[in-house]
């Protein structure tokens, strides 16, 4: 698999936390929607870091695998 980084992902506009990050300020995660075909996932606490890119397919499987409880933990 390829990955991608956005070096300052604070040149991106109109992050949105993610509704799985915990509700303390330790674990946000944060996504930016509205790319068809890629969606960049940072970390919240450090929004001048980078920016991990993901291909939107692979991120759809990985959100659906957490909502429906499928996700092994042990897989990798």
């Amino acid at each position: 698999m390829t990955e991608y980084l956005i070096p300052d992902a604070a040149s991106l506009d109109s992050w949105r936390k993610s509704s799985y990050s915990g509700p303390d300020a330790d674990s946000c995660l944060e996504v930016l929607d509205g790319h068809p075909a890629y969606v960049p996932v940072r970390d919240s606490k450090t929004p001048h870091g980078p920016a991990t890119v993901f291909a939107a397919a692979s991120w759809g499987a990985f959100v659906s695998a957490v909502k429906d409880g499928t996700l092994d933990a042990e897989a990798g």
